[in-house]
């Protein structure tokens, strides 16, 4: 959970990120930026903002925009009804984003990983994303990714996109933010 105050300084600074990368948002769309702090308190470490320009029963697009060395936890999008989960592209635009999938380990990844993180954190295949370059994953991949020293514009290109469903591999997770005043 976090204060209503970080959550808007949030919001704020994940404008001004999409303003320097040359990102034009509506009014409407600032107002929508969400802030996602995953239940564990710590924004600086382990988050990230975004805004969905589109959800549909078909497709999905969003912005997402991480701080400096900010982490999105391990997760999937499995299977919802009679949907296989969500296929998404990320297409880096701005800094750097070390993307993390099944496949041979990374023997010396770039990630900064909190020590209380790392036991769910599974799949060490690193792919580095730098502007213009993107990378797919299939429905119900295992994968999490983290910015690199200058934070990162990631834009997300999918299939319909149902957070709710996600599945974190650290029980502690939430991903529905909770604010509370202050």
């Amino acid at each position: 959970m976090i204060k209503r105050s970080e959550y808007q300084l949030a919001r704020a600074r994940a404008i001004e990120y999409l303003e320097r990368a040359g990102i034009v948002l509506t009014a409407q769309e600032k107002e929508r930026i969400e802030v996602a702090d995953f239940g564990l308190g710590r924004l600086q470490e382990i988050g990230l903002e975004l805004i969905t320009y589109v959800n549909t029963q078909r497709v999905c697009a969003k912005e997402l925009v991480l701080f400096p060395w900010q982490l999105c936890p391990e997760h999937r999008h499995p299977p919802v009804g009679t949907r296989e989960g969500k296929e998404e592209t990320f297409r880096c635009r701005w800094g750097e984003v070390y993307l993390y999938v099944p496949g041979p380990r990374c023997e010396n990844p770039h990630a900064r990983v909190p020590e209380d993180i790392r036991p769910y954190l599974t799949v060490w295949h690193e792919v580095i994303l730098r502007p213009g370059e993107q990378y797919t994953l299939a429905p119900n991949t295992l994968h999490w990714f983290q910015a690199g020293p200058e934070g990162a514009i990631v834009s997300e290109f999918s299939t319909t996109s149902t957070d709710e469903a996600d599945i974190f591999t650290d029980p502690r997770i939430r991903r529905q933010t909770e604010i509370i005043e202050g």
